[in-house]
């Protein structure tokens, strides 16, 4: 199998397993991410996901251009988009740990997650351009909103990489550790998310991508709409009792 998939606890782990193409996208690795993914969103067990990459050479090098020539309809065709997730809205925590350079359709993986957590040997880049294409799996769409856009358009129209330091610089990725401690500082992140009330952490996820596009007025009428979401669940009661009980909540997830 190309993908590799773990559950622990309220975690589920999915890991890119083509290290002698340095993880990159096929069709069959296509297909079967966006099956996870399609899996995983309606899995109330699961609360939160990492995706990381097999070996220390490549998180994931983007398309696999051997592939492509055969393949191109089924890994551009992905239910999700690229690689399952480029054009989905996934509504749970996603954590890419990235344990290597994450180019092109790596990259773009990586900006389609909430989180990231880099290997100090990690890479960033979208170097499409230096082959006469352009990202076209969200890079173009995605990191203008998440970095100045002189920076960002530097990436598209260089195609050069910037190394993790300078990815946590530009706030990419949320940490940078040492290559062995990649997924376990990754999983580490997911349950620290997964200590609070699922539904509460999903609608706040909702939220602040949502109001990204929206008006100030736009954006205060979603907020108290989906505070009502919030405020309607068990688990709302649940953390209060557990705060007057000086206990840990017992979330239940609806």
């Amino acid at each position: 199998m190309s993908v590799r998939r773990e559950r622990r606890g309220r975690i589920e782990i999915v890991t890119l397993d083509r290290p002698e193409a340095r993880n990159a996208i096929d069709g069959d690795t296509a297909w079967a991410l966006s099956a996870i993914f399609d899996e995983l969103e309606g899995d109330d067990d699961v609360w939160a996901v990492v995706i990381t990459g097999a070996g220390d050479k490549a998180f994931c090098a983007g398309v696999d251009l051997k592939a492509i020539a055969t393949d191109a309809e089924r890994i551009i065709g992905a239910p999700g988009g690229f690689a399952g997730i480029g054009q989905r809205f996934f509504p749970k925590p996603l954590i890419a740990a990235v344990n290597g350079p994450a180019l092109a359709g790596g990259f773009e993986i990586v900006l389609s997650c909430d989180l990231a957590v880099a290997a100090e040997h990690a890479t960033f880049g979208i170097p499409e351009v230096k082959r006469g294409l352009m990202a076209a799996a969200g890079g173009l769409i995605r990191l203008g909103k998440r970095i100045p856009l002189a920076i960002a358009l530097e990436f598209a129209m260089t195609g050069d990489p910037v190394d993790a330091q300078r990815a946590l610089a530009l706030g990419l990725v949320n940490r940078v550790v040492p290559a062995d401690r990649v997924l376990d500082e990754a999983i580490a992140l997911a349950e620290r998310i997964c200590e609070n009330a699922p539904v509460a952490v999903r609608v706040s996820k909702r939220l602040m991508i949502e109001s990204l596009e929206m008006t100030e007025a736009e954006a205060w009428k979603r907020n108290f709409e989906r505070a009502a979401e919030v405020t309607s669940t068990q688990d709302v009661w649940e953390g209060i009792a557990a705060f007057a009980e000086k206990r840990a909540p017992v979330w239940q997830g609806r």
